[in-house]
């Protein structure tokens, strides 16, 4: 689990990193999930000020208040309003949702392949948070917005270079292979790199840096803190699950082996408890898979 260096070395990939930071053709996360992120961390933050500023953007509210409405929060009654959603979900709550539907904008044009990506990447912060409530061995929005980043890198590479990108997506198809070792044929990075330094570009935290970097190989440095990689695992986790099911690709991977992962031993998932968990998450998903797809 652990290794003897640091698996995020700050030398790593230092020309990506530079490359990222200074693209100017990159997507940029819309100005209202920023200003909502701003204003989550004052103290003196009200329920009408955070609606003015998510009213703000018509498409991103409409997104909010569809995303309150779902099984997925548990409300009892219709949201009908951005104020009632706030005092309902809590801020917390509110900045997740409003990163989420922010960052759908990033997703376009809505093509099969950015769609497929789309579906994984809810899917994933569906799965992180489910995994997340029931271990209770991670934040649950800290997990929804890891699980929802984990791929970011994709969209980013597809964005950069459609060509190179549909050929990886091709040799995955037609050789049943990971697109992990499908974008090593043709990107001299992984999509783990390009989406962690896209969040560092972001300005979000460096734990959800970590999470993206590391989901697939969960390196940790000795000193690395417990909560870092237990979010990290149930990242790990939660991509599976959505493989498991074939969410956002194209044919479930019904014998990927989740039970001997190191992501369920790191958490300490028994198979009877990731039994209960993918039935957990599989029911989530299709309940309200309608409300987070336009």
């Amino acid at each position: 689990m652990f290794g003897n260096h640091l698996a995020w070395d700050k030398d790593m990939n230092k020309e990506l990193e530079t490359a990222i930071q200074t693209a100017g053709d990159l997507p940029t996360i819309p100005v209202v999930a920023t200003k909502v992120m701003q204003l989550c961390e004052s103290e003196n933050a009200t329920a009408e000020e955070l609606a003015r500023i998510v009213a703000s953007d018509p498409a991103v509210a409409a997104r909010v208040l569809k995303i309150s409405n779902s099984a997925y929060y548990g409300c009892q009654r219709q949201i009908q309003s951005l104020s009632v959603a706030i005092v309902i979900l809590g801020f917390t709550t509110l900045k997740s949702i409003v990163v989420a539907a922010s960052v759908k904008q990033v997703y376009k044009p809505f093509g099969l392949t950015e769609q497929m990506l789309w579906q994984h990447s809810f899917g994933a912060g569906l799965a992180a948070r489910i995994i997340a409530q029931n271990t209770r061995m991670a934040n649950q929005e800290e997990a929804f917005l890891a699980g929802l980043f984990h791929d970011i890198g994709k969209i980013i590479m597809n964005n950069l270079d459609r060509d190179k990108f549909q050929l990886a997506m091709q040799r995955c198809y037609n050789e049943y292979i990971t697109f992990e070792e499908a974008e090593k044929s043709f990107f001299p990075y992984s999509h783990e790199e390009v989406g962690a330094y896209v969040i560092k570009k972001w300005n979000f935290p460096e734990t959800l840096f970590k999470a993206v970097m590391q989901h697939h190989k969960l390196l940790f440095a000795e000193q690395e803190e417990l909560a870092q990689v237990y979010l990290t695992a149930v990242v790990s986790l939660a991509d599976m699950f959505c493989k498991r099911f074939g969410v956002g690709i194209r044919d479930p991977m019904e014998n990927i082996d989740i039970i001997g992962s190191k992501a369920a031993k790191i958490l300490r998932l028994d198979g009877e408890r990731l039994e209960h968990l993918l039935e957990t998450f599989s029911a989530a998903y299709e309940k309200d898979k309608h409300f987070f797809a336009a």
